[in-house]
């Protein structure tokens, strides 16, 4: 009898222990509903937290997990990116010297052998000179403590001094002078101290690119022509070997050299004339806001602003805006007019206007620019 009433308690406190794990495991399961239900309706309030929210707001937070993507994607393949940028201007260089150099020795006239030397060369050196400094000088970092930093912010991310015109860059995640914008090509960030060889090699990549376009155009058709008339021909040899009519003569056939000849040609042409319709429509943007005084995040930043103003019946003017000329003296750091030949025209390593950190009126600005705002 004793032993049936201890079998029988052993049965009802395990079934109470059951009971109370379901119990548990219920209770554990609406607390996460809960959870889930008070953070979705914080993400819901913050997108409307105040009167600045607009669709461009809401789309950054929803396109925020693809943007961590693409921020971790591009830091790791910033080295290859660099590595390709080497390997597909080394190609282009070697099929010139190679195969390019031998035929306007032979066939072009003494000034023109000149003219392409010269200019050859030199576009050479611009763009080697500008890409290495691009990829190997840092564009300036504010720093860690305040000090002696008048009028500037607090940035978010990494909880440090933020001077005007610094911005957070996710990728090397670091504030960055005067950012412009996180280049994979070069894998680094454009900013305060490299902007303008960021920009040179751009402009003398495109001007190599259109170069080398229009000097190869006739070269570039013959070898077409010469690689559909060796497509013609194998077709034909393939045809007669089907055909076993060993009375025929084969027809003759292209050797390998002149093959890699005729591929290099219109390989070159075809590499050069997209890069110079891709890097060029990137040049002419980027010259753009230099003439308006803007970086690419300034751009985006200065048309809200604008917008804001113009709703409150005040016109916005961007304080860094000293008129198209001086912004082109102050971007290449042109003092006087020796300097449009030895500072521009020739590799100059110079540094820029400022430190980056304060914005004091440059001494080759000719006038005061505007104020901020003007009612």
């Amino acid at each position: 009898m004793r032993s049936r009433q201890r079998m029988f308690a052993a049965v009802m406190r395990l079934l109470l222990k059951c009971l109370r794990l379901g119990r548990r495991r219920r209770f554990k399961l609406v607390r996460q509903v809960e959870q889930l239900w008070h953070y979705g309706h914080l993400c819901l309030r913050s997108l409307l937290y105040n009167s600045f929210t607009n669709g461009d707001v809401v789309l950054d937070s929803l396109f925020e997990p693809v943007y961590w993507l693409v921020d971790h994607v591009t830091r790791w393949f910033g080295v290859v990116f660099v590595a390709l940028v080497i390997g597909l201007t080394s190609s282009i260089v070697a099929i010139v010297y190679i195969c390019l150099l031998p035929l306007i020795l032979q066939t072009y006239t003494p000034a023109w052998i000149c003219w392409h030397l010269a200019y050859g060369h030199w576009n050479l050196i611009m763009i080697i000179f500008h890409y290495y400094m691009a990829i190997t000088t840092s564009p300036g970092h504010p720093p860690q403590t305040k000090g002696d930093l008048t009028g500037v912010s607090i940035c978010r991310k990494c909880i440090a001094p933020k001077p005007a015109r610094t911005h957070h860059c996710s990728i090397c995640n670091r504030c960055v002078l005067k950012m412009d914008h996180h280049c994979p090509w070069l894998n680094n960030c454009v900013g305060h101290y490299n902007h303008r060889y960021f920009f040179s090699f751009c402009l003398f990549m495109t001007m190599g690119c259109i170069y080398c376009s229009i000097s190869g155009w006739e070269m570039f058709r013959d070898a077409y022509v010469a690689i559909e008339k060796m497509k013609l021909l194998e077709k034909e040899r393939l045809q007669v070997a089907a055909n076993q009519t060993y009375y025929q003569t084969p027809p003759p056939t292209f050797s390998f050299r002149q093959r890699a000849f005729h591929k290099s040609v219109v390989y070159l042409w075809v590499l050069c004339s997209s890069v110079a319709l891709a890097l060029g429509a990137l040049t002419l943007w980027h010259a753009a806001l230099i003439t308006r005084g803007e970086t690419s995040i300034e751009r985006h930043i200065n048309k809200k602003e604008r917008q804001r103003m113009q709703q409150k019946g005040k016109v916005f003017r961007n304080p860094y805006n000293y008129g198209s000329w001086d912004n082109w003296k102050v971007f290449l750091g042109v003092d006087v007019p020796r300097h449009w030949v030895t500072r521009v025209l020739l590799p100059s390593p110079h540094l820029p206007h400022g430190t980056g950190l304060s914005w004091d009126l440059p001494p080759c600005v000719t006038k005061q620019c505007t104020p901020l705002l003007a009612i």
